[in-house]
This record gives structure tokens, C-alpha cells and sequence, in this order.
């Protein structure tokens, strides 16, 4: 999977890229982003592709839980954080629904993975857990539901159960977001004391 720009830094031009396209030797699977026909596809496709598109993002929410086998949702598209100076790429396909984060809470939790030879970031299940406990805030204040915090909780007794994530490193996370005291500590006693 190689981008235009990567095509023209090892020599190749357009016109070739375009010529090996109408022949079936390249596909196009977005805007300047290519790949051969029989390259072999990871159940993380997805992933790879959105990490080649958005260069400066790093997967999140549904996507990080799922890749982390944390959900059964299939996530509709791919979710992708960028930072708050970050330019927002506009992306038709795949589906990438983009988030902006602060520096402090962007840059913490990262760790990186090789799905079909590219490097992709994603946020650690403690990270991903804590950015969904946000977002459930987000999403009371504005329309009094709940179901973002069911969400997060569910991802949280995951985690614990399957030993991705321990109470510290959630704890950690969640004081650095400003969500661990009123939010996520009532949720992550409850469940440690019932395991």
C-alpha cells in the first residue's frame, strides 16, 4: 500500500501510476492511495488504509476498542484522532469520521502497530476506555443520554476480565482527561470490587 507521493519520492510517475491502474496491476483504494490487486488483506484493512490517508492520526473510540477486541460492535467507519493543529484531511472513501483532541490528552496512551506493512498508531485499551468516558460525558451534557457511559463501562469490564488494561493504568488516564473522581473511579471500584 503506497501513497502517490511515495510512488513519485521512488521514481515513478503519474503517468505510469495511471497506466498500471487501466491495466489492473494497481488498484486505487482512495485519492492517491494505491495497493497491489493480490496484496494480501489483514481483518484490520481498514486500519492500514486510514492510517496511510490521515498520516498524523491515530485510531480511536470504536476502532481501538474493536482492534483490541474489546467490542462486539463493528464500527460503520473508521474512528481517527487528530491533533487540535493538525490539518483535517477531507477523506470519501473509506468512511473515516475524524476527531480533534487536545495536545496533552492526543499525545498520551499511543502505541503502535504493523498491519499489512504500515505502521499504525492506536490508543491503548486504558486510553481508548478513558476517551470514551469523555465522550459519554460529551454526550449527557448535550443529549441527556447515558449510553456512552454504558458504552465505556462495558469496554472497562473487557478489559479488566481480559487482562488488557489494569485499574492503575485506567486511573491514570482518566485523572490526566479530568474524568476519574465523578466519572470512571465509582465505575472501576464497582467492577474491581465484584470481580
Amino acid at each position: 500500500m503506497m501513497r502517490l507521493s511515495e510512488f513519485l519520492k521512488e521514481g515513478v510517475t503519474s503517468v505510469t501510476i495511471a497506466r498500471m491502474e487501466q491495466k489492473g496491476a494497481l488498484n486505487q483504494l482512495s485519492r492517491g492511495l494505491y495497493q497491489l490487486p493480490d496484496a494480501p488483506l489483514d481483518g484490520n484493512h481498514s486500519l492500514a488504509v486510514a492510517a496511510k490517508l490521515v498520516p498524523h492520526g491515530i485510531v480511536c473510540y470504536d476502532s481501538a476498542l474493536a482492534f483490541h477486541e474489546l467490542t462486539d460492535r463493528i464500527p460503520p467507519y473508521v474512528w481517527m484522532a487528530i491533533g487540535p493543529r493538525v490539518w483535517r484531511p477531507e477523506i470519501a472513501q473509506p468512511r473515516i469520521q475524524i476527531v480533534r483532541l487536545g495536545e496533552k490528552e492526543f499525545e498520551s496512551g499511543v502505541e503502535q502497530h504493523v498491519i499489512e506493512d504500515v505502521v499504525v498508531k492506536i490508543y491503548s485499551p486504558a486510553k481508548t476506555i478513558v476517551d470514551l468516558f469523555k465522550s459519554g460525558k460529551r454526550q449527557e451534557a448535550l443529549y441527556a443520554s447515558t449510553a456512552g457511559f454504558t458504552h465505556a463501562t462495558q469496554a472497562m469490564r473487557d478489559a479488566l476480565r481480559l487482562r488488557k488494561a489494569t485499574p492503575a493504568e485506567i486511573a491514570k488516564f482518566a485523572a490526566n482527561a479530568g474524568v476519574w473522581e465523578q466519572i470512571v473511579q465509582p465505575r472501576l471500584e464497582t467492577l474491581v470490587a465484584n470481580a
